[in-house]
Order: structure tokens, then sequence, then C-alpha cells
């Protein structure tokens, strides 16, 4: 059972007051709990069953604008006592740094929203296996279908943040994930996909049929791909890719990047950097979102930010550290955004794919070719052929490029949102890319 919030306040207390005694001028520390239930199945047999339980502390102290941090598993008196003055000792001897504080007392959360973040649904083993089992029937019921792979997991969570300003706050949140990985084979080639699901809440994952057979047919049309040649064209991508695009731009945008100089689009608040169409949203008080909260890893409050407008970037992403550097308060995004969405675009995904002749719709991407310091992209890929929006012959071995400067002004979304992560995207089509084939 996880830890209540009583226990993981007295552990947080007991070391607010023991760092303050041993001469720390402010301190934040965090008590957290996390139990981990997963069921893995291969080929519609058990693979591997296992559950974790852990309990940590962190401790960050400071002596003026000195600081270090300590973490552990060990929540024992003794222990604790050991690290926090292992950690004072390491502050004293830590070089000053200018910008070394907690956050504005005004900025801390003063409540936690009720978002709805935890079901106290337990699901045995026994009800996970039956669930695999399903998943796994559906997934492999084509004869094309050669390998499966599916897994379970339900976690848990429960943490207390807390610090010498007086702050003092957490919440429960719970995940219950399940995922159907499938291989298919026919004469030409071997392709490998997947599908996923997950919740807050256990009733809200998708059924077991439907996502075994999503992932089989996800892979089944990936057979007997073509190559191609090298061209410039239209290219539209799969939410699932979009949203990693989505990512990129959060990172391009993360404060730490921006006080060290290291991203294309430092300096250019209040510039337009998308076309007219473009909005992205940070909204941390979805109910049931997977990014939802009521504050950030320091406790600053987390209000919802409209990051670009109309095509303008109005914000970055800043914590209290990185927002000293650059002469600004903390938006409450330490680490990083929470449910981070581009809004619809105002053409259906059916109009979308009929809006060029030809273009490629990419469902895959391969290796990390995102470069936040030039704006520069360049990934393998593999995807579909459309023509007159018609879904063609798959293809594969292929190399998109591009820069996101440009990238960025080229964007049409379709009108097909849907919030299935904590970072999301409609579909999205970029005109102008360059695409290296055969």
């Amino acid at each position: 059972m996880i830890k209540d919030q009583e226990y993981l306040l007295e552990k947080a207390s007991y070391c607010l007051d023991l760092i303050k005694k041993l001469g720390a001028t402010d301190s934040s520390v965090i008590v957290s709990n996390s139990i981990s239930e997963t069921v893995n199945f291969r080929n519609k047999k058990l693979d591997e069953s296992n559950r974790s339980d852990n309990l940590a502390v962190g401790i960050t102290t400071y002596i003026g604008k000195k600081k270090s941090s300590i973490s552990s598993s060990n929540l024992s008196k003794e222990n604790l006592n050991t690290l926090i003055e292992k950690c004072i000792e390491t502050t004293k001897n830590t070089p000053e740094d200018e910008f070394n504080s907690l956050p504005d007392k005004d900025l801390l959360a003063k409540e936690v929203k009720d978002l709805d973040l935890y079901d106290d649904t337990h699901i045995n083993n026994e009800d996970k296996i039956q669930y695999l089992t399903k998943l796994e029937v559906s997934a492999s019921s084509n004869k094309k279908i050669i390998n499966t792979e599916s897994s379970f997991t339900e976690d848990k969570s429960n943490f207390i943040l807390a610090n010498s300003d007086g702050f003092c706050k957490g919440y429960k949140d719970s995940s219950f994930v399940a995922s159907s990985v499938t291989v298919a084979k026919d004469d030409k080639s071997m392709e490998r996909d997947y599908e996923y699901t997950g919740k807050c809440h256990l009733d809200d994952i998708i059924d077991a049929d439907v996502l075994g057979k999503l992932a089989a047919e996800q892979t089944i049309r990936k057979l007997s791909p073509k190559k191609i040649g090298s061209e410039k064209i239209s290219l539209i991508f799969d939410k699932r890719i979009a949203k990693g695009i989505l990512g990129t731009f959060a990172s391009a945008i993360a404060s730490s990047a921006i006080s060290r100089g290291t991203s294309f689009l430092k300096d250019k608040i209040n510039h337009k950097i998308f076309s007219d169409k473009i909005n992205i949203m940070d909204k941390p008080d979805i109910l049931k979102g997977l990014g939802s909260r009521s504050f950030d890893n320091e406790g600053v409050r987390s209000d919802t930010l409209r990051l670009v407008e109309q095509g303008v970037l109005k914000h970055y992403l800043i914590d209290t550290y990185n927002g000293k550097k650059l002469n600004q308060r903390s938006n409450g995004r330490c680490g990083g955004t929470s449910n981070l969405y581009f809004e619809n675009g105002d053409i259906s995904y059916k109009d979308l794919l009929n809006s060029n002749s030809k273009c490629l719709y990419i469902t895959e991407t391969i290796g990390h070719g995102s470069n936040i310091v030039t704006g520069d992209y360049s990934v393998g890929a593999s995807g579909f052929l459309i023509e007159n929006g018609e879904f063609k012959h798959p293809i594969n071995e292929i190399t998109i490029a591009g820069n996101f400067r440009d990238m960025f002004q080229n964007i049409t979304l379709a009108n097909d949102l849907e919030f299935k992560y904590s970072t999301n995207s409609p579909t999205m089509m970029i005109e102008g890319m360059v695409v290296a084939g055969k």
C-alpha cells in the first residue's frame, strides 16, 4: 500500500527541522513513495512479472548562496541524520552562485487542485494476465503476425514537497499503461509497430481486443515497402511523430537552454516563429491529464500558459535558477511542461491528406536528429506515399531534413487533436521538406 501523506510529512518535517538546527539558511525536501507492478507477455505466454516499491528522500540545503543536494532510499532516522550532516558539510565547501535561492514566496502554490489524478483501484496479477491474454490473441490473429510482445503496468505514487519558507504540499497520482508490439512478415519484408494506451484511471484505457487489433493492423500495412527518389515534398506527420516536434520546441524554449545561449529561439519572445494559425498551450489543470499538476518541482504554482499565440512566441519555460539569470520570475515550469499541445487547426484530417496531389505520410522516425542550437532537423524515416488523398504503398529508408525556423513557418494542423499523452499534437503537415531516398 502506498505511504500516506502523514508519514511523508513526518519525514519531511524532521529533515527541515534538523537542517535548520545545523545552520542552513534555507532548505527544501521531497519525500516520495511509488509502487509499480508490471506483467509482460511474449508470443501469448507469460514472460515476466515484477513489482517495485520505491521510497526516497531528496534534500537540498542552502547556506547563503551556496547550495548542494543529496538523496537516499533509506529513511531511517539514523540515515537521515547522516545525510543531512553530509549535505550541510558539502554546502559549506561549495562555491557561491549568486542565482541560487528558493522560489519567491508569493509564487508558491496556495492549494492543491483536485484534478482527479488518482484511482485507488488495484488490478491484481491474475487480471493483468487475463487482459494481456486477450490482447495477445487479438494481436496475433492474422497469420502475417509472427511475434508479439505486450505489457501491463500499474503505477501508484505519493509525495510531499516542503521547504523552509513554509511550503508543504503533495498529492497522489496513478497510471495504468498497456502496450502491444507486433512483428509482421511477408515474402518481401519484416516490419514492426506498436500501439499503446495509458490513463490515470483504469476504466479509461483501451479494451484489450481493440489494442491488439490496432497494433497488428498498423504493422501489417507496413509490409512490402518501396523505395522512393530524393525530392522536395510536403510531409504529413502522424500524431505520435508530430508530438515529438512539439517536444523539441519545448526543449528549445527551456530557460536552461535560453540562459546558456544554446537555443535557436534565444531572444525570440514576441517574435513570430510560426504561421498565424498556430497556437500552443501548456495547460496543467486538465482533469485526468497525464501531465496535470498544481505546482512544479519547486512548489511554484503552475498556471496555464499560451506559449504561442497566432504564431508569436509569448513565453519561455522558466524555473527559479535560470529565471534569475534571465532576470525573469519562474512561471512554474521547473521540470518542464505539463499538458503541452497544439490547438486544433481548421482543416479536417481527410482534407489535409487531399491538400497535395502527392505527399508522404510519416509514421516512424529513426535517430535523434534535432539540434536545438542550430535548429537543424535530420532523421531517418518511414511511412506511406499518398497520392490524391489515398494511401498508395508503404515507403522506407528515407531521410527527411529541414530547419525548424522554416519548418515552424510551414506547419498546417488538422482538427483531430486527442489527449493521449502529456504532449499532444493534431496530425501535422509541413510543406517544402527535403527527402533523400534511393
